[in-house]
């Protein structure tokens, strides 16, 4: 996965996800919950690579970092909380989708709790 459309593909596979251009900048692409909202992939280019920042459980932040150099603190987020993963073709298809698809899940944990 190296393409901006390729990410956004995959955001789209997920239930009840839609795509949003909030900013003036249409270099960012957000990926949203339908029900609450929240963005769980924030898309850019930077450095002639595209960037995803991911929600990340705050126990596998520093695992994703150690494992992957592309996978950084977050650009222009909570490093505590969102990592970005820059599209560089060293981070494997599968764990972009996993922490993609983590990154979907926590933000839909304040859904489940709702009900």
């Amino acid at each position: 996965m190296r393409t901006r459309k390729e990410v956004i593909e995959f955001c789209m596979s997920l239930k009840q996800v839609y795509e949003d251009y909030p900013f003036q900048d249409s270099n960012w692409t957000l990926m949203r919950h339908e029900t609450n909202k929240k963005t769980f992939a924030f898309i850019f280019e930077r450095d002639r690579h595209i960037w995803v920042n991911i929600k990340c459980d705050p126990e596998w932040i520093l695992v994703w970092r150690e494992t992957y150099d592309s996978v950084v603190p977050a650009y222009h987020m909570n490093k505590k909380h969102w990592n970005s993963i820059i599209l560089d073709g060293s981070v494997p298809d599968e764990d972009i989708k996993r922490m993609i698809g983590e990154s979907y899940d926590l933000i839909r944990a304040g859904i489940r709790r709702q009900k």
